[in-house]
């Protein structure tokens, strides 16, 4: 449901942020509060779901409904209220380590099922909130507060891994480029499936590798010409960046989402909107 335009600050609420100074996770707050204002969006009408982590204190600073969930537990939660409401804007926040190694296993379902949320994953590569430990997508060798002589795994790839699973929306943006990642939100929200956004947003504190300077030495926006329904070419531009941090939408595909298969299938089988208790009691009688 749409209201009468609001500046983006009115989307704030009255607790001030509390991340550290010079955090990527700012950039991401502004560029939301403008996507809400620019869409209209009425507060009253959308949720902002998070897990556990810096990213995740989210829903405090904004003027939605808001719930701080469990420790990689944000997608289920947030398909549980998009299932209740569907006429509710859904949106999970959440960092790297909480969405796919805490909460990794609930990915592929949720993204498969095409549920009509959209999912903002600040990827900082590292855990900022307990104090330094690698996260899945932190690069081998990066050093740790768990791991000093530096981190022993492959990281995962979020875009291979959520463009693999079947998502329809699925991009790339950078926190230190606001105008973009705006833009980016916007074209997220109005998707009408599940979308993905994987945003480099550097933890200043616990990461110095991968720094605001690291990242603009390397960034690349998406090829103008690049065709967003092809599902192969984006797999290709997600595997072989050859280095470079690619932003942009990478795949963008329609299909009826989970809810309206939902209502397809009630419609076919003409399910009535009331069980019929009677005969359910009726079974379990001798």
């Amino acid at each position: 449901m749409l209201m009468e335009a609001i500046p983006a600050k009115e989307y704030k609420s009255e607790v001030t942020p509390v991340w550290c100074p010079g955090c990527g996770d700012y950039g991401v707050l502004n560029s939301y509060l403008k996507a809400l204002s620019e869409l209209k969006i009425d507060y009253n009408k959308a949720v902002t779901v998070s897990g556990i982590g810096c990213s995740s204190r989210f829903p405090f600073f904004v003027k939605t409904y808001g719930i701080h969930s469990l420790h990689g537990r944000a997608l289920p939660l947030a398909v549980g209220v998009k299932l209740a409401r569907p006429d509710l804007n859904v949106v999970v926040t959440c960092g790297d380590g909480d969405g796919f190694s805490i909460g990794g296993g609930h990915v592929p379902h949720v993204v498969r099922k095409n549920i009509d949320i959209t999912w903002i994953c600040m990827d900082n590569s590292i855990y900022g909130l307990t104090k330094g430990q690698v996260s899945p997508t932190s690069s081998v060798g990066l050093p740790g507060s768990t791991t000093p002589y530096g981190c022993p795994d492959e990281p995962i790839n979020p875009m291979a891994y959520t463009l693999t699973y079947g998502a329809t929306f699925v991009a790339k943006a950078f926190s230190g480029n606001p105008k973009e990642l705006t833009q980016i939100f916007i074209k997220a929200l109005q998707h009408k499936g599940f979308s993905f956004i994987d945003v480099i947003s550097p933890c200043p504190s616990f990461n110095k590798k991968d720094t605001f300077k690291a990242y603009k030495d390397v960034l690349e926006p998406i090829p103008e010409d690049h065709d967003v329904t092809d599902k192969v070419k984006a797999l290709d531009i997600a595997i072989n960046s050859g280095g470079k941090l690619i932003t942009g939408i990478y795949y963008k595909e329609d299909k009826p989402d989970y809810w309206s298969m939902l209502e397809g299938i009630k419609e076919k089988s003409k399910a009535s909107d009331k069980p019929d208790y009677e005969a359910i009691i009726d079974t379990f009688k001798v």
